[in-house]
């Protein structure tokens, strides 16, 4: 996610609250939000996939794959 990205979504947001946005811009907001959402999500699972946890037993578990077999 780019900060040109990010300033967007910030003016959206600020543009909403003071006059309110048309159906594009409202659209396009939505859209980018998705995007933000799913860059937030792929930075987390990276972040837990190298992540490695000894149990008690002494085995290692990867955080990640972990979390995924729920």
């Amino acid at each position: 996610m780019d900060q040109k990205t990010l300033d967007r979504i910030n003016a959206l947001a600020r543009k909403s609250k003071s006059v309110g946005l048309s159906q594009e811009e409202k659209e396009e907001q939505a859209r980018l939000r998705q995007e933000y959402i799913a860059a937030i999500r792929g930075n987390l699972r990276t972040q837990l996939d190298r992540i490695d946890i000894q149990e008690q037993d002494g085995s290692i578990i990867n955080l990640g794959e972990k979390i995924r077999r729920r």
